[in-house]
């Protein structure tokens, strides 16, 4: 039981539960523990997210991209991660990512219904659930705003934030250049000129094909107005 406590416990999900209360839930929740070796995929992008799924040990390396290919952005999450939280209610309830294992990862993965009852079941649960969606949406407002600036720099960190998590890290964003140039609407010497401003500031590092951003929080730091997420 100790050990079911201290992994209930570590996750962000059930941040101030009691250990009674763990046990309650332990008793009454079907938790699956599943492992998955380097390089197995853990989620499908497109796939319907029916269940939420922890990081327990190990780490993932999670991919967005668009329909072409041309367009991704990758981070790796680890423990205590959740997979995609955002997208087990609402109208789109299927994976936005592709997500595989870095190494030998453990998940633990609760059924959207077994979910909706603890949420129901303790007000803390609850809280901690609408504390993370309420995060997501105001950093996507504060994005949405800082766009408004003009600013590359903030364009860049904004399509950075909306497109990771809060624990992301090792985060690249791999496109050709001059695709980049079209999709933040600039010419090619002002996005050079922005991308070297970034890197000599020690922001980024990038080639032709990516851009590799050395930490979330400062591409957060950027937006006019950010909510800590």
């Amino acid at each position: 039981m100790d050990s079911m406590y201290e992994i209930l416990m570590g996750l962000p999900l059930f941040n101030g539960v009691s250990y009674n209360r763990i046990s309650e839930v332990v008793g009454s929740t079907k938790f699956h523990f599943l492992k998955y070796l380097a390089g197995e995929q853990i989620v499908q992008a497109g796939e319907p997210c029916t269940h939420i799924k922890f990081i327990i040990s190990g780490s993932a390396r999670v991919t967005i991209e668009n329909s072409d290919g041309r367009f991704k952005v990758s981070q790796t999450l680890s423990k205590p991660d959740v997979i995609s939280p955002y997208f087990l209610f609402g109208r789109a309830t299927h994976y936005p990512c592709t997500a595989t294992a870095i190494e030998s990862t453990g998940i633990l993965q609760i059924s959207k219904q077994d979910y909706v009852k603890i949420l129901n079941s303790d007000p803390i649960f609850l809280f901690n659930f609408l504390n993370l969606l309420s995060m997501n949406a105001q950093k996507a407002i504060d994005g949405v705003l800082a766009l408004t600036t003009g600013s590359l720099e903030e364009r860049i960190a904004f399509w950075i934030v909306a497109l990771t998590q809060r624990g992301g890290k090792d985060i690249v964003l791999s496109c050709r250049q001059r695709d980049l140039y079209a999709l933040f609407g600039v010419q090619r010497t002002s996005f050079i000129g922005t991308l070297d401003n970034m890197k000599s500031r020690g922001l980024i590092d990038y080639n032709q094909h990516e851009i590799r951003i050395n930490s979330r929080a400062d591409m957060l730091a950027l937006l006019s107005s950010p909510a800590e997420d």
